[in-house]
């Protein structure tokens, strides 16, 4: 049984206005030939729950919540260069043991549409270690793929994946400059690349039964895995 949780977080950036953050929750699950009858997973975000799905007699109980909303003090605003804490980890919120991996992915977007001309290296997530596996074939500079290579107990916590986020204050740099003339006045405007683009941070979690590991994780995530006397895996 795979469960998916996906927590997106939406933080709309301008260097004159303050910040706002909204999360979508979306799940999914997959069907396998083991019955699960209590499985569980949460998303915490700095200690706190923000969405989980555990399955429990015989149906499913979600809850939603808002990431970052408590990163910027009111009546302040959102400043490049400065790390904010976001520390993201998973509890198991089921009754049975798991695997979880995690998936983040960054990107800009203006008016809702995604603006692939911008970097999401400039969105930076400080990642907390804490034995977290990246797996360096399913990642790239938009997407980061983590495993907890650690059995995850019902009702332990992960260690922080991430401990903040910081926009890299390059982004003031990011500009053109465009020189016009009507014979008197020469006008210079200057037009910076990264003004009223929001930031979007998405982070997915999906647990997978302990059961038979190797080919209910090659089954549920495609990837082979080592699984030692233990239960930790390592990727292949």
């Amino acid at each position: 049984m795979i469960l998916v949780i996906a927590a997106v977080a939406l933080l709309a950036f301008s260097a004159l206005q303050s910040t706002r953050a909204a999360l979508t929750y979306v799940s999914q699950d997959y069907t396998a030939s083991l019955a699960v009858s209590e499985i569980g997973v949460t998303l915490q975000e700095n200690g706190n729950d923000i969405s989980s799905r555990n399955y429990s007699n015989n149906d499913w109980h979600e809850t939603t919540g808002t990431l970052l909303t408590n990163m910027i003090a009111p009546g302040d605003k959102f400043l490049p260069g400065k790390a904010y804490d976001e520390k993201i980890s998973v509890l198991n919120s089921g009754k049975i043991d798991e695997y979880v991996r995690v998936t983040i992915t960054k990107s800009w977007t203006r008016d809702g549409e995604k603006v692939t001309t911008l970097s999401p290296d400039y969105i930076e997530l400080g990642m907390a270690g804490n034995g977290w596996l990246l797996d360096q074939k399913a990642s790239t500079n938009e997407r980061l793929v983590y495993y907890y290579p650690s059995v995850l107990a019902a009702g332990a916590a992960t260690g922080d994946l991430t401990k903040d986020i910081t926009i890299n204050n390059a982004i003031a740099s990011k500009y053109t400059e465009t020189t016009t003339s009507d014979g008197t006045y020469t006008t210079i405007t200057t037009t910076y690349q990264y003004d009223g683009v929001q930031f979007n941070v998405d982070a997915e979690v999906d647990a997978v039964q302990t059961h038979n590991a190797q080919e209910a994780i090659k089954s549920a995530w495609g990837v082979d895995v080592n699984v030692d006397s233990n239960g930790t895996i390592s990727l292949q």
